[in-house]
């Protein structure tokens, strides 16, 4: 019977079955942050366990709220600081060398097909987009991660979503995985992997495919994997180039954790995007989706591009090019935050960061603040919010507060206007890979 690539990924991971359907799976890469990880730091310490498995396989940052907006959260920031000092974990990105975790890692080379991720974090998904197995965990699995370089995981199974047709201009990654979890809900894919699959994956670059995995555990996956190809080869390439002869070595290599024909699977969804229209949240579950023109009118009063999800080149380039030449709507505040320094000093040099500011936008520095209602972009109590981030629950983004999801062209138009509209009305932007 053959294998789907999760299962492969286990079968290659696998150190222990200690009772039946439960992996102790080697890992290859923890990834840390200061809001999830010091709690694991200081409980290792009061058992006596303040050590590290491997410096060189732990990734570390801070950026969920940085710079530091109050002493709790300096404190936190320290705890992780001393900690990756104190053992000499080289991959710790302090304040001015940091970006949001779920894009930073990958734009280092952090992440390989094949690798089991572990992190305090749920949308370590996102990892997955390289053919790798990805999953946020809670403390107690953190702490073992950091001690032993091990995790337990169910036996898993793959959700098939296989996405056919062509994208329309102006209709992108996020507009896709909105309409995924719309129709197979928030639970729909509950303790399973979804591995995307199909043409119009296969025709994305490695950030939409990102875009993909990052949104999978809305709909409730342990991971989103998409299948490593060209395109995740020509990506890895700067990092990869010393351990294989050219890019077909690297891709023969890989390709051994693609699905077999025979691959069992749990389910299988067939979606063709071609009629696909761009979409937004308009409740407070990720599954309650909407055209944009059902919503067309929907005042906000606060648009906020970034996010692991939609903060990376492509999508501050897709958003620049709706609001060249134009102002923001006085009813509105825009803030856009380019997901890492890399992603700031590339907006920079091709004169995005000028169109936001030119357009009345705040440009904030790398960060995760507003995502999760913490810093930088907080909402009042009953005010909306038009945002490219993950998360539409309930005071997600500040207590009371309300978020459309939308992609980066629906939410730059939508600061044009101050309510939910069309980026076509605007520009017909060609559409991201």
């Amino acid at each position: 019977m053959g294998k789907t690539i999760a299962e492969k990924i286990f079968d290659d991971h696998r150190v222990d079955q200690p009772f039946a359907g439960v992996n102790v799976l080697r890992l290859d890469r923890v990834f840390c942050h200061e809001i999830t990880t010091p709690t694991a730091i200081q409980d290792l310490k009061a058992r006596g366990k303040d050590r590290v498995f491997d410096p060189g396989k732990i990734k570390a940052v801070i950026d969920h709220v940085t710079p530091a907006k109050d002493s709790k959260t300096a404190l936190q920031g320290k705890i992780l600081r001393d900690w990756a000092r104190r053992h000499g974990i080289i991959d710790f990105f302090d304040i001015g060398r940091n970006g949001v975790c779920h894009a930073l890692f990958p734009e280092k080379g952090f992440v390989r097909p094949g690798f089991v991720i572990i992190m305090g974090d749920s949308h370590t998904c996102t990892h997955g987009a390289f053919g790798a197995f990805a999953a946020g965990v809670g403390t107690t699995d953190l702490e073992v991660g950091i001690l032993k370089g091990v995790c337990a995981f169910k036996q898993p199974d793959t959700l098939k979503i296989e996405i056919t047709g062509a994208l329309q201009p102006g209709v992108f990654a996020k507009d896709v995985i909105l309409e995924v979890i719309r129709r197979i809900t928030v639970n729909g894919a509950t303790n399973q992997v979804i591995e995307f699959c199909g043409p119009v994956v296969d025709a994305m670059s490695m950030e939409a495919r990102m875009t993909l995995s990052n949104m999978a555990v809305e709909a409730g996956a342990t991971s989103g994997i998409c299948r490593p190809d060209a395109v995740t080869v020509a990506y890895l390439w700067p990092f990869i180039k010393d351990e294989y002869k050219d890019h077909k070595a690297a891709l023969a290599d890989y390709s051994r954790y693609l699905p077999d024909e025979d691959a069992v699977y749990a389910g299988h969804e067939i979606i063709d995007v071609t009629d696909l229209v761009p979409l937004t949240t308009f409740g407070y579950k990720p599954d309650h989706v909407k055209p944009v023109s059902d919503m067309v009118g929907t005042p906000v009063d606060q648009v906020y591009i970034g996010s692991c999800t939609n903060g990376r080149i492509q999508d501050l380039r897709v958003a620049a090019q709706v609001v060249a030449e134009k102002k923001i709507a006085d009813s509105v505040r825009a803030i856009v935050s380019p997901a890492t320094p890399d992603v700031f000093a590339q907006a920079m040099e091709e004169g995005l960061i000028k169109i936001f500011m030119d357009a009345g936008f705040c440009v904030t520095n790398p960060t995760c603040g507003a995502c999760l209602g913490m810093s930088n972009g907080v909402l009042a109590s009953g005010e909306v919010a038009a945002a490219t981030t993950n998360r539409n629950f309930n005071g997600r983004m500040g207590k009371g507060g309300m978020v459309h999801l939308m992609s980066p062209a629906t939410a730059a138009a939508t600061a044009l206007t101050g309510t939910i509209i069309n980026s076509s009305l605007f520009t017909g932007p060609a559409q991201t890979k």
